[in-house]
């Protein structure tokens, strides 16, 4: 699990310098998590940057450098035990995205984008078996609140300045991490999360 005090760096590799501050700048809107963007624009100033540095991500355009060689890469700087994330802008090759650890696209959302880099954060340090609470997302978790009281979607997506579609998807994305279908059982499991008080439950009826 990533602490919320952990600094990740993570370059970004793009030549686009619009797309290149945008994901830094979305990457340090990212809840919970404290990302520091390193921006490189060459092939020359990514090397420079593996020399001096030791990031914990690298986010790469394919085509960064004309084509970027992920295994070569990973064989040159090894020694980091580097994941490596492909920033898609348009059509990619599948092919070619199946040597990536993780695709981030340029119309992901900020909690998508959060729970990937989590979740190869996890992978990275190793970490052991994650309890429930962990496999939610921070904003998994508002939405679980949100239910518990008994908001009704449209009421979640206005808190939550969501649309009905994403509380949708993520509502769907919950009952499946979490095998619970019911909104008896999200009311056990974030009260023995702790993601709600039972006085919050009681003080409802």
């Amino acid at each position: 699990m990533v602490k919320s005090n952990e600094v990740i760096g993570v370059v970004i590799a793009e030549s686009s310098v619009i797309i290149r501050n945008g994901l830094a700048m979305a990457l340090k809107r990212l809840p919970h998590l404290k990302v520091q963007p390193i921006e490189v624009l060459s092939m020359g100033s990514l090397s420079d940057c593996f020399h001096t540095q030791s990031p914990d991500l690298l986010i790469v355009n394919p085509t960064f450098g004309h084509f970027f060689d992920v295994a070569a890469f990973r064989e040159q700087h090894k020694e980091h035990n580097l994941h490596i994330v492909a920033l898609v802008s348009s059509f990619t090759d599948s092919s070619l995205l199946a040597k990536y650890d993780e695709v981030i696209s340029i119309f992901d959302e900020l909690d998508t984008i959060n729970d990937k880099i989590v979740k190869l954060q996890n992978l990275q340090n190793e970490v052991g078996e994650e309890t429930e609470e962990d496999v939610l997302s921070q904003r998994e978790k508002e939405i679980v609140v949100c239910v518990v009281k008994g908001m009704t979607n449209k009421e979640i997506a206005e808190q939550l300045f969501l649309s009905i579609h994403t509380v949708i998807t993520h509502r769907k994305n919950i009952s499946k991490k979490l095998q619970i279908h019911s909104a008896s059982g999200l009311t056990i499991y974030a009260i023995v999360n702790k993601l709600v008080e039972l006085s919050e439950i009681k003080n409802l009826s």
